[in-house]
């Protein structure tokens, strides 16, 4: 095999793919890419750890002989980084070896057999059309909440619904939910999707969307769930078990409100976050008529403490929260006004936006108890 790329096009498609590619070396092969040639003038790389694939298709200057070869992901990667801006020329040597050339500069990479490279699942038609920004949307504002512990598989992902009625991305870690709803989506000719998502795959999706503002396609079969974006493929494994009742979660009688501007929150549980606790990131919230007092100590640094006026006009309520939480949703709604919804100090509280939007966005945050 023997082809010609840019220099550009080739390092910003091995940066797609390196997200996915194995880490842990515990299986060899899972460190290389495929690099194959599809059709007359079309390069296509291939990267996979078995449970997400990324597929990339780029125009090559020329393609002398068609063929493919295997290389060593990272590596080829670093490589492209530093090359100069000229075309860069790949050729598979009879041993496998591979040889590229850029300008003066010349590379002799270890290869390894296409046989060895694992099986990608078989491509299946992507029916159902999304706008990009709604899948970006979605993720940004729902994966802070999913569950970093791997012992808890079926919250290691995301729910993903789409049906006649819209489309809801929901995440939880059992301690906090994140919840976001459109109706400006809908499924296509009634074919529905509820299905889990796993986090790999939101994070890889979200790279993949940056800079892409066309529609989506969105297909699945038995196992694996696929999101065509123009040229780039992106394939999952999907997530089997019994995501929680969420509906359960969503309080019902918070008949408390308040309203904060969402930067000057989170500039406050910052800097009062700084005396908390390391490990439990426990802030005291203290309401009372027309201010909130956000307060954290501990035994070894000290405590801290901060007023924010506020038009709340109910009974005085402590809340404890771990501050991490809350950080989490202030940071992705940006400066817009959150109404804060309660019920009493040991209930789940909730968070959303005030304005009204093309989506339904809520997070629930369980309270917490203060040894102060």
């Amino acid at each position: 095999m023997q082809f010609v790329v840019s220099k550009q096009n080739l390092q910003k498609e091995l940066g797609f793919v390196q997200g996915v590619v194995e880490k842990k070396n515990t299986i060899p092969v899972l460190s290389n890419i495929l690099i194959e040639s599809i059709g007359e003038t079309t390069i296509r790389i291939t990267a996979t750890d078995l449970d997400v694939t990324i597929r990339c298709d780029m125009e090559a200057e020329t393609i002398t002989t068609p063929g493919s070869m295997c290389v060593q992901a990272r590596k080829l990667f670093e490589i492209a980084r530093l090359l100069p801006d000229a075309p860069v020329n790949f050729k598979k040597e009879d041993n496998e070896w591979v040889t590229v050339k850029c300008d003066r500069a010349r590379f002799k990479m270890v290869g390894i057999g296409r046989d060895s490279f694992p099986e990608i699942p078989a491509f299946k038609s992507a029916p159902t059309q999304l706008p990009a920004g709604v899948i970006k949307t979605f993720i940004d504002r729902t994966i802070f909440a999913i569950t970093q512990e791997e012992s808890r598989y079926t919250l290691s992902g995301a729910k993903f619904v789409l049906n006649e009625s819209g489309a809801r991305m929901i995440t939880t870690d059992g301690h906090r939910l994140a919840f976001i709803e459109t109706k400006h989506v809908t499924a296509n000719d009634k074919q529905t999707i509820d299905t889990l998502i796993p986090r790999k795959t939101l994070a890889e999706l979200t790279k993949l969307t940056t800079g892409f503002d066309d529609q989506i396609g969105l297909g699945m079969d038995d196992n694996h769930i696929y999101f065509e974006l123009g040229p780039r493929l992106l394939i999952s494994r999907m997530l089997y078990g019994q995501f929680p009742n969420y509906e359960m979660v969503m309080p019902k009688n918070n008949d408390r409100l308040v309203e904060f501007n969402s930067s000057l929150l989170n500039l406050a549980i910052r800097r009062v976050a700084l005396m908390a606790d390391e490990k439990s990131h426990g802030t005291r919230f203290h309401l009372e008529p027309n201010q909130l007092v956000i307060s954290s100590q501990n035994a070894e640094d000290g405590e801290a403490h901060e007023t924010i006026a506020t038009d709340y006009a109910g009974e005085t309520t402590d809340i404890g929260f771990n501050a991490q939480y809350l950080q989490d949703f202030l940071n992705v709604v940006g400066d817009a006004k959150i109404a804060f919804e309660f019920k009493d100090g040991n209930s789940q509280a909730q968070l959303k936006p005030s304005e009204n939007s093309d989506y339904d966005y809520k997070y629930i945050v369980m309270p917490m108890r203060l040894p102060f």
